[in-house]
């Protein structure tokens, strides 16, 4: 996983509050092993209707209760190979904000007053180290778990959160009290 400090460029703007995982990554394109590919299917049945344009642009500014439904993590997987780096909402499913946070994709939640402010933006800028949000001139703070910043500063998913712990493990493994027959090697 990269690491995240700041994103900058661009944002993409999907007016729709309550956007579940299913509209994010319908179920049919759940099939897949790998982790990629799943950019293409994003948004799958809206992206059929008349005068829709969602660009891939690094940061996306959605409506309230963005990822609700399901607790696929498919959806993190989509929006990332699409293209976006950084989700903004006035707020987000907890399953979901935590599956963003697992694979390098920031969900920032901000009061709904300074969302509809960021929609009216043509780019804006997302640092993490700072907690702040700039566009237009305007600087907007936001609020994350300490720890969950620190992996995404350091570029830390699960593995590597547990590859820190490696020499302590190993110390267990070697030093650990085995009763009776070893079965594995």
């Amino acid at each position: 996983m990269n690491a995240v400090t700041k994103i900058r460029g661009p944002i993409s703007v999907l007016r729709r509050s309550d956007v579940d995982t299913d509209q994010i990554i319908p179920k049919q394109f759940l099939k897949r092993v790998e982790r990629s590919g799943f950019g293409e299917f994003l948004f799958y049945d809206w992206a059929k209707e008349p005068g829709w344009d969602l660009d891939p642009n690094p940061i996306l500014v959605a409506g309230r209760n963005f990822g609700c439904g399901s607790s696929r993590e498919h959806a993190p997987w989509a929006l990332e190979d699409f293209g976006f780096k950084a989700l903004v909402a006035p707020s987000f499913a907890d399953i979901f904000y935590s599956n963003c946070t697992k694979v390098g994709l920031l969900p920032v939640p901000l009061a709904e007053e300074e969302v509809e402010a960021l929609m009216g933006a043509v780019e804006a800028e997302i640092d993490l180290e700072a907690q702040v949000v700039r566009f237009d001139g305007r600087e907007v703070a936001f609020e994350i778990d300490a720890e969950i910043r620190r992996r995404l500063l350091n570029g830390l998913d699960d593995i590597g959160v547990t590859l820190l712990a490696a020499d302590a493990i190993e110390a267990y493994e070697r030093d650990r009290e085995r009763e009776g027959p070893v079965t594995t090697l």
